[in-house]
């Protein structure tokens, strides 16, 4: 298949490259999780700019606050400010819920989110998994209660990016007690300052807050909150789980980082100071080494471009977007070890010992955030199964 953008896709490309160039500061290290409020701020300011030129979500209807461009004008975006480390969007509320809310979401529902969404005024968390209920997602325990013209809901989420600073959330909580565990299951709104909400922060491996437990104590949401059918929330939310998946984001980071660490070792091995490592300057094994992730890369590049045209033709990518997710996730851990190994002793230093840190020490800190990303949003495991099942027509058993 020919993945090759038209003339005007590549021209929107070069005027998004001199905005990026434009507004970020040359000097900006990697944007894994905004940690500060700093970072945060700037996050946020930055977000805006980017919706007053309808480039948030380029590819909504102007009505919602898009600017009615194509997938594929979305994934040019999403890829150069992913290879820019421009601050990350609101993946929530910008690629999961908004197309999910267009496909099932009331018009009352369309017009109370999506142009916050749009605007970058309003940001999402989702309430998917529970201490018990991670890749057996439909095994979730969190509870919701009809009572008039609301649901009363109790329970637990985990591993909730950014629920400290979201003003809402989309959660799954179970409907029917009595109902096949697939089934019964129903797709909540919820403001995040609503009484009957709690958090506390989870600090990951890279001692920085982004994840959080969520805790439901007599919730009250309104009954108009659901999106799609009572119990069958399940669909909207594996939904949603698919535009979850499509990668570009990850691809550009990968190639962006090893970009860098091909400059880094040329430059080290090349003057005649070599790395501090155990792999000899300008050794084969290094070359290899780095050609094999380059063409890694491109193939993950491809496969999300193959996620994205199949969105430019109205489809819903299922098992494609797993082969994305799997293979990406999966990708960047090899170029994060990669990156330690080849830089030696430099290798671990955080950008915090400006020192010694190399290249802003960008791979001390991806080689601990991206252990996790095998796990967030499904496993590898997962994503095999559904590989299997859905793409390969392969039995359960």
């Amino acid at each position: 298949m020919d993945y090759r953008f038209s003339q005007e896709q590549e021209a929107f490309r070069v005027e998004v490259r001199e905005f990026l160039r434009k507004e970020l500061p040359e000097d900006r290290e990697q944007d894994e999780e905004a940690d500060s409020e700093e970072d945060w701020r700037f996050r946020r300011q930055f977000h805006k700019k980017l919706a007053a030129r309808g480039w948030l979500v380029p590819h909504w209807p102007r009505q919602y606050g898009g600017a009615d461009m194509g997938i594929l004008e979305q994934v040019i975006m999403r890829e150069e400010m992913a290879y820019h480390r421009a601050p990350l969007l609101d993946i929530f509320g910008v690629n999961m819920l908004g197309p999910v809310l267009m496909m099932y979401g009331t018009d009352e529902q369309k017009g109370q989110h999506l142009p916050g969404i749009a605007s970058g005024e309003v940001t999402w968390c989702q309430g998917y998994s529970e201490p018990g209920s991670g890749s057996d997602l439909a095994s979730l325990q969190t509870r919701a209660v009809r009572d008039g013209d609301d649901y009363v809901i109790n329970g637990q989420k985990i591993w909730t990016s950014n629920a400290h600073r979201a003003d809402w959330m989309f959660l799954l909580a179970r409907t029917d007690q009595e109902a096949p565990k697939h089934k019964g299951i129903s797709f909540f709104l919820t403001p995040m300052r609503a009484p009957g909400i709690s958090h506390r922060p989870l600090i990951n491996l890279a001692d920085l807050h982004g994840f959080n437990e969520v805790f439901f104590e007599d919730l009250r949401v309104p009954a108009k909150n659901i999106v799609g059918d009572e119990n069958r929330g399940w669909y909207v939310g594996a939904a949603l789980l698919d535009f979850e998946r499509s990668g570009i984001g990850s691809s550009a980071q990968s190639r962006r980082a090893l970009n860098d660490l091909v400059g880094y070792w040329r430059e080290t091995s090349g003057n005649g100071a070599a790395p501090s490592t155990g792999l000899r300057a300008g050794s084969a094994r290094v070359r290899h080494l780095l050609a094999d992730l380059m063409i890694e890369t491109e193939v993950g590049r491809f496969l999300s471009y193959r996620v994205a045209s199949m969105q430019a033709r109205g489809e819903v990518p299922n098992a494609e977007s797993s082969v994305a997710k799997v293979y990406l996730s999966e990708l960047s851990q090899r170029v994060a070890n990669a990156g330690v190994q080849i830089m030696g002793l430099y290798g671990p230093v955080r950008s915090e010992s400006k020192k010694w840190a190399r290249l802003r020490g960008q791979f001390a800190l991806t080689y601990m955030v991206r252990l996790g990303q095998t796990i967030a949003g499904g496993t590898s495991e997962i994503q095999r199964n559904i590989v299997a099942q859905r793409g390969l027509g392969l039995p359960r058993a």
